[in-house]
């Protein structure tokens, strides 16, 4: 997996943790974000990087729906 180009922002408090979840399942940002538009969520790759950068800010239903791909609970994201 690539590492982080560029410093976290500080727009959210779980795109370090969704990060850090989604790279211990080797899973690729294009390939989650695709996993994520399947179970309907409208995000892009653009979007969703951005989010886990924590440059842009995370909807309760963005949270909902990674948590579930994910498959750990929503405080857990928060940890």
């Amino acid at each position: 997996m690539k590492t982080r180009k560029q410093d976290y922002g500080e727009k959210n408090i779980v795109g370090k943790n969704i990060e850090t979840l989604r790279k211990s399942k080797n899973i690729q940002q294009n390939e989650f974000s695709a996993q994520l538009q399947s179970m309907g969520l409208d995000i892009d790759p653009s979007s969703y990087s951005k989010l886990e950068g924590q440059v842009r800010g995370a909807s309760d239903i963005e949270i909902y729906h990674i948590a579930k791909a994910l498959d750990v609970t929503v405080d857990s994201l928060f940890s």
